[in-house]
Formats: C-alpha cells, structure tokens, sequence
C-alpha cells in the first residue's frame, strides 16, 4: 500500500512539474533570444535553431523553480484535504509520503548539474555554429536593414555598404573602418567586394576580394594607397562561446592545466610575444647597425632574404620597427645564394606579424630607387621574412606564457621591456587572474546551484503542508524567499571573488553558506513537522 501511495504522490507531483516546466521554458526561452536577434539581425529560420540551442540554458534555471512549484502546489493540496492526515492516521510516517518529492529533488538536482556541466556549453557551441553557418546572410541583412555592420564580437571592423547583390554575395560601395582601442586605425574604400566566410573550429575568417580597393592609414606613407585589385582576411573570435560559464568541465579541466586553451588569453599572449619579438629584434637591429665592420643585418626568408644597412632603428608602433635613412637593402635568392637587387631610399618599416610559433617579418620600403635599373618606386614590399636563428632560440627556450613574463622577457631583451611591452603584460595578467578566478567561481556556482536543488525543494514541500490552511500559492511564494537567499549567496560570493581577483575562500565560503543555511532551514521545518 506504501508503495502505491508513494506511485500516487510521484504522478501528481511529475505532473504538475512537467507543465510548469514547459511553460516556463517557452516563455523565458523566447525572453532570452531578443538579445541575439537584436545583436545579429537573425532571420525566422535561425530564430528557431537559437530558441531550440538556447533552450537548455533556461532548462537549468526552469527545473529547480517548476519542481518548487509542484512540490509546494501538490503537498499543499494533500495536507489542505486531510490525505496527509488519513495516510499519518493509518500508520504512514510523513517521511514516507515525502520520499517522492526527495526522489523528484534528487532527480532535479542530477538533471541541473548534468545540464549545466555538459550538455548546457555543448548546445551553446551548437548555436555558434549556427550563427558562422549564416554569417553572410546575417552580414547582408543588416547592411541592408541599417546600411552598416560591426562586426562581432569586439567591433574592431564596422562595414558600410551602399548596396548589397544577394546572387553575387557582393557588396558595392563599400567603406571599411578598422578600429584599434577606440581610434581609427585604417579606413578602406572599395567600389565592389565579394564576401566570403571560412568558420573554423576557435576563430572565424572572413574573405574579401575588392575591386578599386583604396587604404588610408595614420601614418603619413599609408594616406590614401590606392591598391586596385586586393584581398584582405580579417579574423574574429568566439561570437557566443568565449566565456568560462559556457565552458565544459573537460574543457574548464584542459584551461586549468594549460591557459592558452582558452581563447581571449590566447590572444592576448600572442600579442605580448608578438610584441616581445619586435622589441627583441629591434635591440638586435641597433646593435649589429651600428657595428663597426658595416656588414648590415642579414633576415633570412622562404624565397628570398634581404641584407639591410640603416643608420639606425626605433620602435615605431607595435610591431612595427622604423629603419632611419639612409636605407640599402640588397636581396638575395634563397636557393642560389644568387644577388637580386639593390635599393635605396629613407623610409622603411619592418613589420612583425602576430605569431607564436615563429614570427614572420616583412620590409616596407617607401620612396625607393632600385640600383641596377634607377628605376624609382613608391613602395615596394618584401615578404615571408623570419626571425635570425639566434633570436628565435631565445624566444622559444620556454613555453609562451614563461617567455612573455616580466622574467622571461627579460631575459630575452637582456633589460627592461618598453611601455608597450609591459602594457601588454599587464593585460595579460589581469586576464589570467580573472580567468582562474572565474573557473573557482563557475565550479563553485554550477556545484552549489545544482545541490542547493535538494534542500530548496524539501523546504517547498514542507511549507506546503504548513501553509494548509492557506492559499496554496502562498507555501509556493514562502519557499521562493530561500531559494532567492541560495541566489542571493551564489551572486555575492561570485563578486567577491571577482572584484578581490583572488581564489581565496572568502567568496566560496559566502556561496556555500548559503546551501548550509537552506539545509539548517529544511532539518528545522521537519523537525516541526515531526512533533506534529
């Protein structure tokens, strides 16, 4: 009899969990896709696939509420038509009849952690891979709806476009401006362009081919280059996943031991190595320029390497490095050894590209005159240039995040770096920092969260049964006051942590308390219960 009362009690309390839990869903799902359809312009179709991929982000949150609903809507429906008390009368303890919502808080809790460690990131990956899949149609919608489009996720390049040609994927009229931290960096002018997407795996790319292509820099050689016929690549990271919260625990596991997992610290590393590359190469430059035996700087190459006598060298920008005039440079085939050409002029620049597995070098000479020909050009570029062997030995003698510390830097630079150096390493600092304490913070938030299910379900039941005599309703919004005390808690403890930038346990301890006090609170309510 037990056991059928128990089946009885289950039915009713799934029942009413059940429709509680899809018209929660539905209505905040709905809620939680306005963002990105306002953020990207998303057509019906791809509506749909982001409500569907979103879904179980708004599961983890809906379970713990819709079973709080029906453990306090059923229990209190029990208690308020004395079945409660028929079933204590004929020898059934309370215990016995609360079993099946302890069974139905267990099975919650199982479900949020489940969801929120696995299968919550899985569907927010899927949904990124939606968003890359209709790029283009997302990129041409809102070109056409607003005239421009910036692109995401930082908004480094903004897109404006007088018309849009569907069946051709072309853009006409088209201005490109390229920000660097809030400044203007390069404004491109193109009269047609073809807009090719290549999603990959950690980042996106994006192919134009233009047509009357024209560039215009900060520096006074870049004012209005006209460049005709060209291609340009432009890459962007994450549009959704690039947060630890949207993390597996296998893939919060594998940032743990190894930072450079995770993507905006990736980055950032790339940059201060990139950075520590110039600057390394730029002390090498000066010291072997201003060499006494005038043999000049020798850069190797792929095809062809080059042999440069300056009068001296500055760091002109990042990664950049400006050669002083007067300027030759001799290039030599790489496979003959054969002698190519000779140059001249007074402005030249080497630029260093963002790279870790070993920089790439390229010259830009600036009104130059070819020796064998006297033949005079207004710019001439050189290359897949690499590092000198001796630089990179030094810069790969350990991993990148040893190399691009304070430590590590110096001793490559064999002194202090520049304050563009130290910026960045600072950045990268902070950004490991708050990456760490977020992976304490998210662990500590999704384990609390999904055990904190137990105790704030019992407390629904038990406040149910108290409030008999009541609105029904009433023990639902009573046991909503505890289940916001753990939210409460969670959020503290997550801000503390975030704002000391420290994994000390102050912000654990204020999370967990929280689950202690709904535990205390629950062991409370039936203990009262029991004498009753």
């Amino acid at each position: 009899m037990v056991f059928t009362l128990q089946r009885y009690v289950f039915r009713e309390l799934f029942r009413v969990f059940l429709l509680a839990t899809i018209g929660l869903t539905l209505i905040l799902s709905l809620g939680g896709v306005l963002a990105p359809v306002q953020e990207y312009g998303l057509g019906p179709r791809q509506v749909i696939h982001i409500l569907l991929y979103l879904m179980p982000i708004t599961l983890t949150f809906v379970l713990p509420m819709a079973a709080l609903f029906a453990s306090a809507l059923t229990y209190g429906r029990f208690a308020c038509d004395n079945e409660l008390d028929a079933c204590r009368a004929s020898g059934v303890s309370l215990y016995t009849m609360v079993y099946p919502g302890l069974a139905l808080a267990i099975l919650v809790a199982i479900a949020n952690l489940i969801l929120s460690f696995h299968v919550m990131p899985h569907f927010v990956h899927l949904a990124e891979k939606s968003l890359k899949a209709d790029a283009k149609q997302i990129l041409f919608r809102n070109i056409q709806r607003r005239g421009f489009y910036k692109m995401p996720p930082d908004g480094r390049f903004l897109i404006y476009a007088d018309h849009v040609d569907l069946k051709r994927d072309m853009l006409l009229g088209i201005v490109v401006m390229q920000y660097d931290q809030g400044v203007i960096a390069k404004i491109r002018t193109a009269d047609a362009a073809r807009i090719q997407f290549d999603p990959h795996e950690k980042f996106n790319e994006v192919r134009l081919d233009v047509f009357g292509a024209r560039q215009m820099g900060h520096q006074a050689e870049d004012l209005w280059l006209t460049l005709g016929q060209a291609s340009f690549q432009y890459h962007f990271g994450s549009l959704l996943g690039d947060d630890i919260k949207f993390k597996k625990v296998n893939e919060i596991k594998q940032i743990r031991a190894n930072l450079l997992f995770f993507d905006p610290i990736a980055r950032m590393a790339v940059a201060a190595y990139s950075q520590l590359a110039t600057e390394a190469l730029a002390r090498d430059l000066s010291e072997k320029l201003r060499s006494p035996d005038g043999a000049g700087y020798a850069l190797p190459g792929t095809s062809r390497s080059v042999r440069l006598t300056a009068a001296g060298c500055a760091l002109d920008d990042e990664r950049a490095i400006k050669l002083l005039g007067p300027i030759r440079v001799e290039e030599y085939d790489v496979v003959s050894g054969r002698h190519l050409q000779s140059l001249r002029c007074e402005n030249a620049t080497v630029h260093v590209d963002e790279d870790t597995t070993g920089p790439g070098l390229s010259l830009d000479l600036f009104n130059l005159r070819v020796e064998e020909t006297g033949q005079l050009l207004v710019r001439y570029h050189v290359h897949g240039l690499k590092m000198p062997e001796s630089l990179q030995r030094d810069l790969h003698s350990a991993g990148v995040l040893d190399t691009v510390t304070c430590e590590g830097a110096a001793a490559v630079l064999r002194g202090p770096p520049t304050s563009m150096l130290a910026s960045l390493q600072k950045q990268l600092a902070r950004e490991i920092r708050r990456t760490l304490v977020d992976i304490e913070a998210e662990m500590n938030t999704r384990l609390v969260f999904g055990i904190g299910c137990v105790p704030m379900i019992l407390i629904g039941i038990g406040m149910g049964i108290i409030n008999r005599g009541g609105h029904i309703l009433s023990a639902f919004g009573a046991s909503c006051v505890p289940a916001a005390v753990l939210v409460v808690t969670i959020l503290s403890g997550k801000n503390i942590m975030k704002n000391a930038m420290s994994e000390g346990v102050s912000g654990r301890a204020v999370m967990w308390s929280g689950l202690a006090a709904l535990t205390i609170l629950a062991a409370f309510i039936y203990r009262r219960l029991a004498r009753t």
